[in-house]
């Protein structure tokens, strides 16, 4: 079993959060402690994609 920790979409930095292998995640809201940004992502298989949503 693998384990990762999640990094930042937007800044590249190490985020709170771990995940495994067989994680999966859809729509997470990922808070970096750092740049203080949330990005809404999806998790499968250990890859991570970012979803763009259209602002309201």
């Amino acid at each position: 079993m693998q384990i990762q920790w999640l990094y930042c979409p937007v800044c590249g930095n190490k985020t709170r959060n771990k995940i495994r292998d067989d994680t999966v995640l859809k729509k997470f809201p990922l808070y970096c402690p750092k740049c203080r940004k949330q990005t809404l992502i999806n998790i499968k298989n250990l890859k991570t994609t970012i979803i763009n949503e259209p602002d309201a």
